[in-house]
This record gives structure tokens, sequence and C-alpha cells, in this order.
């Protein structure tokens, strides 16, 4: 335990999250010494100070480019802000009003994604520690210019340190992309033993996928917008090696889905086979964790020694199998073991391509002639279309935005009210904690107010240890970046240290330090009452409202990615960049669905209307693209014949069902799908020509005839093509059911 919580706190201290920790801590800490001991004059040090504070969450994953505009742009915000608060903050009747429209305007800019949300996150700090600022000592105008002149300091730095230190970022990128891609074919590995845990089980596989997408989008971000800028260099090439292999992992283990209750069924009194897969399986899990190591110079490369051993056991097993069932008995159960048996084998293939790339020793060029590289970036669109249509209580963002409005104006009232010692620690915890979902503010609030109170109680042990303000200002200097290198990874943690350089900081400018104490516990309990009162009952944005926009999303994008491997079907070839695209996308809308299914599981029960139907729903979707990639994966990795006639009309009618689902969902007219006859007629021509294939392979078994490499492939395609489009038939089928029950 102790070696491992060694290991823990060495990864940190060589943490992304750590570095910009400490990067902000200098960028802040300096100007406050320089404006202390060299001007005399501790106002301009704490302004440039906080224009580092409010530029600091723009500065997340992604490319230089992006990160550039998006601390410039919150530097931008935090001027316009500062400026508009300090001139106004004495007059009640006009400050109100201005706080409203401003929290407002900046909360609302969150349409616009993930970054804009950070760049407006960056405002409202501005807009709540503009009223920290005493306007006797300073100049509201040249307070603002030193929180401009602060952020610039900030993004100055910061652009130094993401040029000096390009590892860092992508290397940590990298190592959580394979922890989560290891944890997530773990979970697959329990799944095919654990019959008695398997809702709960595909749950953590639901988040896990919502997770590594966001993995897989951010490395995009970076390795591909670096060799759009910079070109092609040895190390850009291995990154987009190892990230192409990490993408096949992924897809290979989503395109493989397992029947658990056939294979449940099949191998009752056989369990053993599949023990030794899951034992395989997890072998390929810890030797994607022992990468993630490498990569961090934690452990040097090793072969896993076990991984062979166990495929030459799994491969007697399956041999043993046959011949106890015999033939045909055992045909099935003999397919289905070879199948998972192949699938495994190409995991293990990529294990190898990978540890030949970080050996730097690799034949793969192909990554190398990419085509369309920047269309696999994720864009973000800043149409100022999406501002007018947002304005709606439609939107989750209108109601944050403007529930967020009303809580800070009741919040800067209570403060002037009861006179608190510092009012603007209230609209601090507001802006913190509260989120446009319920689920995520309750969760907020409850490790913020755990990690103030332990906090303060830590604090209060310290004062009555000691009253050195020498020990507050060391312990003032040492939490700050501990605090800020936490909030993405531990946020109670980070509401401690957040806590104790807060409390510390004050102690050194007001003696009564047991007073700074009382009055943070009671804001911050004040203001997660608030957030969390205000997220149910005004204006709350339950997920059952919105899951449904999910849903239609998810389902466009499963429909494209169906056309798209139809029309590879058809053409055969290379496979095209729209297809590529079209599978990123269906990747990344099921996963957002996963994420809005467990954003619905953590608010109250009687707001889950309708959960266990909406569960399978999601649950469906999530097979349904795996059934989507397993048949595109086999039509690009396998010579196939000419398309049956069949196999059209199975598409056709999976079309049609995911059609009349989307038009359920958008309360539209229906159409007539195709008529039951037509699928039990493609259906039987599968089964006989499959059947008839199988007794000419039996024949010449008996015969002591080899097996051709023709009647291999037939016999191979019919089984999984048919098996395939048949299952999708059915999952659309089932969606259909489903949509109609809600």
């Amino acid at each position: 335990m102790g070696k491992n919580m060694f290991s823990n706190l060495k990864r940190y201290f060589k943490s992304t999250y750590f570095l910009k920790a400490i990067v902000m801590a200098i960028a802040m800490v300096l100007p406050i010494l320089f404006s202390n001991f060299i001007l005399n004059d501790l106002s301009f040090g704490f302004s440039i100070a906080l224009g580092v504070l409010f530029s600091s969450p723009a500065d997340v994953q992604g490319s230089l480019r992006h990160k550039y505009f998006g601390i410039l742009s919150a530097i931008v915000v935090s001027f316009i802000v500062t400026l508009l608060i300090g001139t106004f903050s004495e007059r009640t009747y006009l400050v109100l009003p201005l706080l409203f429209i401003l929290v407002f305007t900046i909360s609302y800019i969150s349409v616009f994604g993930f970054r804009a949300s950070l760049i407006s996150f960056a405002g409202l700090l501005a807009v709540v520690l503009s009223f920290a600022i005493d306007n006797r000592e300073i100049s509201v105008f040249s307070h603002a210019l030193l929180v401009a002149l602060g952020g610039s300091w900030f993004l100055v730095l910061t652009m130094l340190t993401s040029i000096l230190f390009p590892k860092i970022q992508t290397d940590q990128l990298f190592v959580e992309a394979f922890e989560n891609t290891a944890e997530f074919l773990k979970i697959r590995g329990n799944l095919l033993v654990n019959r008695e845990d398997r809702a709960s089980l595909y749950n953590s596989m639901f988040l896990l996928q919502t997770k590594i997408n966001e993995n897989h989008e951010s490395i995009r971000e970076v390795i591909l917008s670096k060799r759009l800028n910079s070109g092609f260099s040895n190390r850009t090439r291995r990154q987009q090696l190892l990230f192409s292999k990490l993408i096949e992992i992924f897809e290979l283990a989503i395109s493989n889905p397992v029947e658990y209750e056939k294979f449940d069924l099949i191998f009752e009194k056989h369990s053993e086979k599949l023990a030794e897969f899951k034992n395989l399986i997890f072998e390929i899990s810890n030797q994607l964790t022992h990468i993630s190591k490498v990569i961090l110079k934690e452990e040097k490369l090793q072969v896993n020694e076990c991984i062979p051993r166990l495929l030459k056991k799994i491969k007697t097993q399956i041999d043993y199998y046959r011949d106890l069932v015999g033939l045909p008995e055992s045909r099935e159960g003999t397919i289905l073991l070879l199948n998972l048996k192949t699938y495994q084998e190409k995991q293990i293939q990529n294990i190898i391509d990978i540890e030949r790339v970080l050996n730097n020793y690799t034949h793969n060029n192909k990554i190398a002639g990419i085509k369309d590289a920047e269309r696999f970036i994720t864009t973000q669109d800043y149409d100022l279309k999406k501002l007018k249509d947002n304005f709606s209580f439609k939107s989750p963002i209108f109601k944050h935005s403007l529930r967020l409005s009303i809580l800070m104006v009741i919040g800067f009232l209570i403060g002037n009210i009861l006179s608190m010692q510092n009012p603007y620690w209230i609209l601090l915890t507001l802006v913190v904690i509260m989120r446009p979902s319920y689920g995520l503010t309750k969760q907020r609030s409850k490790h913020r107010v755990i990690g103030t109170l332990i906090g303060a109680a830590i604090a209060t042990a310290v004062v009555l240890i000691t009253q050195n303000t020498t020990v507050y200002g060391i312990i003032a200097i040492i939490s700050l970046p501990i605090a800020f290198s936490l909030v993405q990874l531990n946020y109670r943690n980070a509401a401690v240290f957040i806590t104790l350089n807060v409390i510390f900081v004050y102690a050194i400018l007001d003696p009564n330090i047991l007073s700074v104490v009382k009055f943070r516990v009671l804001d911050t309990i004040i203001g997660a009452t608030l957030a969390f009162s205000a997220s149910y009952f005004l204006w709350p944005a339950w997920q059952v409202q919105n899951i449904r926009e999910f849903f239609i999303k998810s389902i466009n994008a499963n429909l494209n990615f169906l056309k798209e491997i139809d029309e590879l079907y058809h053409k055969k070839g290379e496979v095209s960049t729209e297809y590529l695209l079209a599978r990123k996308d269906a990747f990344i809308q099921v996963g957002n669905l996963n994420a809005a299914y467990q954003r619905m599981n953590q608010e109250p029960k009687s707001k889950q209307t309708n959960l266990s139907i909406i569960y399978e729903m999601v649950a469906v979707s999530n097979t349904f693209l795996s059934s989507l990639s397993s048949l595109g994966m086999f039509i690009r990795t396998n010579k196939t014949t000419k398309v049956p006639k069949q196999f059209e009309t199975y598409i056709l009618h999976i079309k049609n069902n995911l059609e009349i689902t989307l038009k359920l969902l958008k309360s539209e007219s229906l159409e007539v799908s195709l008529v039951a006859n037509e699928i039990e007629k493609a259906s039987k021509i599968y089964d006989d020509y499959f059947e008839k294939l199988s007794v000419q392979r039996d024949k010449e078994i008996d015969e002591g005839i080899p097996i051709t490499n023709e009647l291999k492939i037939q016999l191979r395609e019919t089984k999984l093509v048919s098996e395939q489009v048949k299952w999708l038939g059915n999952l659309s089928e089932s969606l259909i059911k489903s949509v109609k029950l809600i």
C-alpha cells in the first residue's frame, strides 16, 4: 500500500495538472512579492495575481492555437467585467441589475461548448472577485489594466511552458487513454463470467466509453493539429501510430459484442472455457496498464509472457470442447469460441504493434499517408445563431444562466443584509458549485462543504498551535498549487486546499483568524444551500426533458454509419474518409448518450421517469453500435463476396426502423416499414444457404477432404454477416417498441 501511495504521489508530481498549478502559482506569487518588496504596494501585485487567476481556467488540454485564443478571450472578458463592476460597485441600485445582466450573458456563452464554458467560468470569477477590491487603494481603470497584464503574463508563461515541455501534456493524455481502455477491457472480461452483476458492469462500461471518447478527442486535437501546423516529425508520427492502435483496440472491443446470455446457455456445463478467456483479457488489460507506466518512464517495457501461454491453453480447450461435444452439436459453440479467440489475437497483435512503436521499431507507415487529417479534429461551432436557438426554456444552458443570475443577486443581498465579513464568498461558492445539471450541482455542493469543513478544521488546529504569520504564509503559498492541480482530479480535496489558502492569506492581513474561519464556513454553507435548492426548484433541467435529443443524435449517427458500411460492402476497396468520420461520430454520440443517462441516474428517483425503459434504450443503442462496428470491421478487413439480395432487404428494413424511431422521437407522422414476410424470407434464404454450406463441409469431413479457402470464406461471411444483420434488425425493432412505451 505504501509503495502504491508513493507511486501515485510521484505520478501526481509529474502530471500536467501539477505543472499547470506550478506555473499558475509562480505567475501569481512573483508579482505579489515584487509589488510588496520592491514597490511597497501590495495592491499592484494583487491585481496582477487576480488577472492570472481569471485567465487560468482557459488553460486546458488542446492545441497551442486553441489554448492561446482561449486564454486571450478570458483576458478580454475579465478586463471588461472588472472595469464595469468596479465602476458601479458602490451604487447598489445599479450594481444589482448589472450583476444580473453580466452573470447571465457570461454564463450563456457556454452554449458554444467546453472551451467557451471555461472562458465563461473565468468571466464569472472576475465578476465575483471584482467586489474584493478596495477602490480607495487603486483606481478601477488601473486595477482592470493590471488584471489584463496579469492575464497576459500568464499567457506568456503558459505558451513558454507548452513549448519547453511538449511531452508532458501529450504523455498525460496517452496515459489516461491507455488506463481507461485497460479498465474497459477488464470490465468486458468480467462480463463474460459474471452473470449476477452485469447491470452495474454495463453502467461502468458506459461511463468509461464516454471518458475514452473524450480522451480520443483531446489526443486527436493535439497530435493532428501538431501535424497540420508543423509537419510530420518522427515523434509526431510515433504518437499517431500509438493513437491509431489505441483507436483500433477500442473499436475492436466495441465491434465484438458478446451475446452473454447465449454464451451462458451454450457453455453452462463448460464455464472453464470462458474463465480462460477472462484470464487472457485481464492479461491484455494489464499489459495496457504496463504500457501507460512505460510512457511515464515508471517501468521498463517488458513482454507479457502469460499471454502466449494462455492463448495456447485456449486453443487446447476449444479442441477439447469440439471433441467432447462432437459435431454437429459443437459447431455453434466452437464457432463462438474461435471468433472470440480470433478477436483476442487481433488485440494481442495491436499490443505487439504498440510495443514496437515504443521500441522505435515498426514497419507500419500507413499513418504517414492519412487523408483529410483536419476533418477528424472536432471544430467548435461559434455561429451566433446558436445564441438565438438556445434562448428559450428548452435549453439547459439558458435555464442555468437565468438560475445563476437570480441566485447571484440573492447571494449578494444576503451577504450585505447579514453584514458578512466577505459577502462575495457566497457568490464565489455559487459560481464554483452551480452546474446546468442537478446531479453535478449536488455532488459539488457536498464536496465543497465537506472540503471547506476539513480545511477549516485543519486551519483552526494550526492557529491553536502557532500564531506565526511566516507559517501562515508558507501554508498559503504551498496550498495554492496543490489546490489548483486537484480541481479536475478530486474536487473535495481541492476544496480543502482552497480553504487553507484563503484562510491563511486573510490570516496574514487580519489577526482575528478564527473569525475568518467562521465566516468562510458560513458563507460556503449559505452558497451551497442556495445552489442545491435552486437546482431542484428553480427551472430544474432534469435529464428526462433532454434525453430525447441525445437519442435522436445517437440514432442519426448510427444510421449514417450503417449507410457507410452498406456502401463499403457494395463498392469494396479502400475505406473512405466519410466512413471513418461516420464511425467517429457514432462513437461520440453514443458516448454522449451514455453520459446523459449517467446524469439522469444521479437525479432524485421521483424525476427518473421511465428510467428502466430509457436504460434499455441506452443498452440497445450501445449494442447496436457494437454490432455495426463488428459488421464494418469484418467488411473492412476481409475479402468479401458479391452482396446478396437478402442483405439489402435487411439493411432497408433496419434503415426504415431507425427512421421510424426518429419520427416517433420527433413526434412526426410514420411511414409503413417492410412487411414481416419479406424479412422472414430474407432470413430463410440466409439460413438455407448457411445450412447448404455446412452440409457440404460435413460431407467433405466424412470424406477426409480439407476445406477450401473459398468455402471457408463463404461459411464465415455468411455466418457473421447474417447474424449481424439479423441482430441489427432485432435491435432496431426493440428501439421502436421502447420509444412507443415512453
